[in-house]
């Protein structure tokens, strides 16, 4: 089993930034990759940003990039995703995940076995 907690979401104007974590524990230590997603509401859940655990290679998705860094702390066994340059279209639910399965679509959400609970994110206008 794996647990995973995200924190550090909340509300800020645009234009500011947030850092988001997410802390992991249990049997982590055969994953493969890391994720983040986010979730407005009426939508689907959207991937945000990856990190393959082996590599450290990171990938984004087109609507972040530039703006958003994921990095890893692997002595605190924690994620992050610095938030910069926010937008009101960047307001959702944020959710970490992990994978154990190596893949070269850690863009799909079907990827990930473990989820945390989410942390909101609100950028105002």
């Amino acid at each position: 089993q794996v647990q995973l907690v995200e924190s550090g979401g909340g509300l800020v104007q645009a234009g500011g930034s947030l850092r988001l974590s997410c802390a992991a524990s249990g049997r982590t230590f055969s994953r493969s990759a890391m994720g983040w997603f986010r979730q407005a509401p009426g939508k689907e859940r959207e991937f945000v940003a990856a990190i393959s655990w082996s590599s450290g290679s990171t990938y984004y998705a087109d609507s972040v990039k530039g703006r958003f860094t994921m990095s890893r702390d692997n002595a605190k066994n924690t994620v992050y995703l610095q938030m910069n340059m926010l937008i009101p279209e960047d307001t959702a639910v944020y959710y970490c995940a992990t994978a154990f399965r190596r893949s070269n679509y850690y863009y799909r959400k079907d990827e990930y076995d473990y989820w945390g609970q989410g942390t909101q994110v609100t950028v105002s206008s």
